[in-house]
Order: C-alpha cells, then sequence, then structure tokens
C-alpha cells in the first residue's frame, strides 16, 4: 500500500516532525518572503528552529545573487543567516566548475549575470560574454563570429541581455562535444507580486538546447547537485533534513531525490489542488512530485517550535 502523501501538518503532527530532523532546507522566495516582504512569522520560525539546535539552511534557484548578496537580504529581513548558510546556484555551479577534472584551467562563455560573474572570480575561473551582445551583419557574420579557443564551458544562468547572437555563440561553442554545458537551474517562470511573471532562466536553457540538440548539466533544484554542496561542507544526514518549499518540480522533487522529508507550504506557486492530484496518481513520477506535507504557510510551524 502507497504511503500517505500531502498530509496537512497540525498539532502533535508538526512536533514529531521537528522531533526527527536535525537539518531544514528553506526555499527562500515564495516560503520565507515575497519580493522584499518577510511572510508573517518566518523569521521566528527559523530563530527558534535555530534555538532548538536544528541547522538552517537557505537553498535557492535563483542565480542573480551571490552567497553574500542573499545573507544580506536574510539578514535585512530578521533571519540573521551568515553566507555560509547560503546555496545559490550561482556560487554552486562555480563549485561544479572547480570539481570538474577536464574543466581544469578552461575559460567559461557566460550566459549570466553580475552574480555569476563574481562567484567564478573568486573560484579563479576566467570567462567572457557577460552583458549586452547585439546582432550584427548578416547570417554568414553570426555563423561566423569570433571565438574564444580557451572556452571549455558554456553557462547559462539569468541573463536580462540573452539575445540572437548569444545563443549564436552558444551553438557555435557547443559544436565541441568536450564543451560543457551547463544550466543554472530550469525554473520557466518567476512570479513577482500581483499574480505577474517573467520568463526564467529555464526558458533560456531550453532556447540553448534546442539549437545544439544537448541537454545541460543542470546545477539547481531539482538537480541533487545543490544539495550535494550542503552535504559536502556540512555533513548532514538525508534521514534527518527536511526540504521546505512552494514548488513541486523544484523544491519538493528535489527532496524526493535526494531522500528528505518534505514540507509544500501554500504562500507560493503550487496550489494544494496541484499538491493533492499528485498524490492520488497511479504515476510513480507523478506522485514523486507529492509533498509528504503540507501547510498553508511558515508561520503554521510557530504554535510547536513555541510548545
Amino acid at each position: 500500500m502507497a504511503v500517505s502523501k500531502c498530509v496537512k501538518l497540525t498539532g502533535a503532527l508538526t512536533q514529531e516532525l521537528l522531533k526527527s530532523v536535525d537539518n531544514v532546507l528553506f526555499d527562500c522566495d515564495g516560503v520565507l518572503w515575497h519580493g522584499d516582504s518577510a511572510i508573517a512569522g518566518a523569521s521566528e520560525v527559523v530563530k527558534l528552529l535555530r534555538k532548538k539546535n536544528k541547522r538552517v539552511f537557505f537553498v535557492t534557484n535563483n542565480s542573480t545573487k551571490t552567497q553574500e548578496l542573499y545573507a544580506q537580504k536574510l539578514c535585512k529581513m530578521g533571519f540573521e543567516a551568515v553566507k555560509e548558510e547560503v546555496f545559490g546556484t550561482a556560487h554552486c555551479t562555480a563549485l561544479y566548475l572547480k570539481q570538474v577534472a577536464c574543466f581544469n584551467g578552461g575559460k567559461v562563455y557566460l550566459i549570466g549575470g553580475k552574480a555569476l560573474s563574481e562567484e567564478l572570480d573568486k573560484v579563479g575561473i576566467s570567462y567572457v560574454g557577460p552583458g549586452p551582445d547585439p546582432v550584427f551583419g548578416g547570417m554568414s557574420d553570426w555563423a561566423s563570429v569570433p571565438l574564444d579557443p580557451d572556452v571549455k564551458a558554456v553557462v547559462v544562468g539569468f541573463d536580462e541581455h540573452f539575445s540572437y547572437l548569444k545563443l549564436t555563440k552558444a551553438l557555435c561553442y557547443l559544436k565541441d562535444p568536450g564543451c560543457l554545458f551547463i544550466g543554472t537551474n530550469t525554473d520557466t517562470k518567476l512570479p513577482l507580486e500581483g499574480g505577474r511573471a517573467v520568463p526564467g532562466t529555464g526558458c533560456l536553457i531550453r532556447a540553448v538546447e534546442t539549437a545544439v540538440n544537448r541537454k545541460a548539466i543542470i546545477i539547481g533544484k531539482p538537480s541533487k547537485f545543490i544539495y550535494d554542496c550542503v552535504v559536502s561542507k556540512y555533513g548532514v544526514d538525508p534521514a534527518r533534513t527536511v526540504m521546505v518549499g512552494d514548488r513541486l518540480d523544484t523544491d519538493i522533487l528535489l527532496g524526493s531525490n535526494c531522500n528528505l522529508k518534505t514540507v509544500l507550504t501554500l504562500t507560493g506557486v503550487t496550489s494544494l489542488v496541484e499538491a493533492q492530484s499528485c498524490a492520488a496518481s497511479n504515476c510513480p513520477e507523478e506522485r514523486r512530485l507529492a509533498p509528504d506535507f503540507y501547510i498553508d504557510t511558515i508561520g503554521d510551524l510557530l504554535p510547536a517550535l513555541q510548545g
């Protein structure tokens, strides 16, 4: 018989879950805050978790902020975080490149912003490509763009300057099967306040994948690599770890991929109807998207933590 999924956390069940874990991984936007406003009770939840000797980590797919910038934002909202607790895709992409032996000494063709550039700088990796790159000339010019012979990897993150010429350069570099193809995350849209949204990094990665007929190595959730970065630094035990997020296809699937307990909060992307649909599905892949538990908002954890 299948184990019950998508159970609402209340009362004694919440206390039982908290006793069973030593480590709490939080997604940020939609879980702890909306835009620049903390969700009610979020900072108090983090404070009380620490008081109960739980280790707290912030695991985000956002590639537009460095560890330092994320820690600053967390502290500004009252979370008292340090940069070492932040695992974002800009930082983890740089870590990945440092670990890949075949990349040793190469350059990156970077489709991405300032945070990715700064994280690559920190680990001594050279790169080309950031900033606007407008189209010039005609098709023959596009197909003959000058390339840097030292480029050994193409990295695609969020880039507001994404262009046809950048896509063409990525295609030219990735014709070489030895050139690594890395994407920070596959989020297809970025929700904004008021129900608005803009296209996410996943759209840019999909464009490059389509052009080159190759799949990118993904760093962020639901890829295990971003969790492995936490394990490598802190030695967390998956059996004693819970992932708290607002998206099924990133946060909750990461938990499933890494054998973590999972909690969905309904203050972000995913609705309860969507989560319950996955929990009731007969399809194994859809059930992997279903959280173990759900809460209406992160503040719902306060009574159990205050008890």
